[in-house]
């Protein structure tokens, strides 16, 4: 295996353990923030951020290299990934069960790799399928799952993790040529504009002057973490197969569901174990697909 696909298979762990944090954290903050709002804040201080990074690490030089082709391919990205589809997912996910939108949102698997065979010509194998299962399976044995309402919130959470998809194959080809934190300071800086846009024509702009410390801290914490994703995330896409990089994010839940115990149930033992028992076999089945994959790629260019 190469130094890269490891590098890119520890950066999506790491972008996993963070997603699994940022879930929980902004399942409290969507519940005491306008989710429009919340959202428009939160990625807009992500996007200075950004800013504060290209300052010290003097990035400059990665903007002046881009051609016209890389310039649209960003704005698509900041248009399908940081701005239509935040807006879709946080206002339809307070009209949404837990379980519902987990369900929905984790189905972008499927999606990247029915996008990734044929527009990347990547390769999936045994292994893959069944870590695939394992992993969205797991999901169903939470609980709570009554079947899909097909109602306009579950259309828009679905809309956006199909357009997330999307952006992960786009994602994909554009970071052959391009500095991964150019493409995170254009997916954040375009979708903050298209969600400060949509804040100003719905009048919720106007409330947050009027948020409490508390309602603040909850959005830094979430804007700290959603800067730690986006950083990770796509330095993960440019090193390992979009595939790989998309169920492994999956295991997100693993996280979340461990914070749920310990936090809100203050009692980890009476935690159901089995799901993440199966997360964990669907992220060592994925794994050892991509391996072999690895492993039979490289026997070929060998011939």
């Amino acid at each position: 295996m190469s130094n890269q696909l490891k590098k890119g298979i520890g950066l999506a762990l790491m972008t996993m353990v963070i997603s699994g944090f940022s879930n929980y954290v902004n399942k409290i903050a969507v519940m005491k923030i306008d989710p429009v709002l919340h959202t428009t804040i939160k990625n807009s201080l992500v996007f200075i951020m950004i800013g504060g990074f290209y300052m010290l690490f003097n990035r400059r030089h990665s903007i002046s290299k881009l051609t016209r082709a890389d310039k649209l391919r960003l704005i698509l990205i900041g248009i399908i990934g940081g701005g239509v589809p935040f807006y879709l997912f946080f206002t339809a996910l307070v009209n949404v069960s837990a379980i519902n939108a987990a369900l929905i949102h984790k189905s972008l698997i499927f999606w990247v790799i029915l996008l990734a065979i044929p527009y990347l010509k990547e390769r999936i194998n045994i292994f893959h399928i069944i870590g695939v299962v394992l992993l969205f399976g797991s999901n169903f044995l939470i609980g709570g799952f009554s079947g899909f309402k097909f109602s306009l919130p579950e259309l828009m959470i679905l809309s956006a993790t199909i357009l997330w998809a999307i952006e992960s194959i786009v994602a994909k080809r554009t970071l052959k040529h391009v500095d991964p934190t150019v493409m995170v300071a254009a997916r954040m800086g375009i979708g903050a504009l298209i969600l400060l846009l949509i804040t100003v024509l719905t009048g919720k702009l106007s409330v947050a002057p009027s948020l409490s410390l508390n309602q603040w801290a909850l959005t830094i914490m979430t804007s700290f973490l959603l800067f730690g994703y986006v950083m990770t995330w796509y330095r993960a896409l440019k090193y390992a197969p979009v595939i790989t990089v998309a169920s492994i994010l999956v295991g997100a839940t693993l996280i979340t569901n461990i914070l749920t115990a310990i936090i809100d149930t203050k009692n980890l033992a009476l935690y159901n174990w089995q799901p993440s028992i199966i997360v964990i076999s669907g992220l060592l089945f994925i794994l050892l697909g991509t391996f072999r994959s690895n492993i039979a790629t490289n026997k070929k260019l060998q011939q």
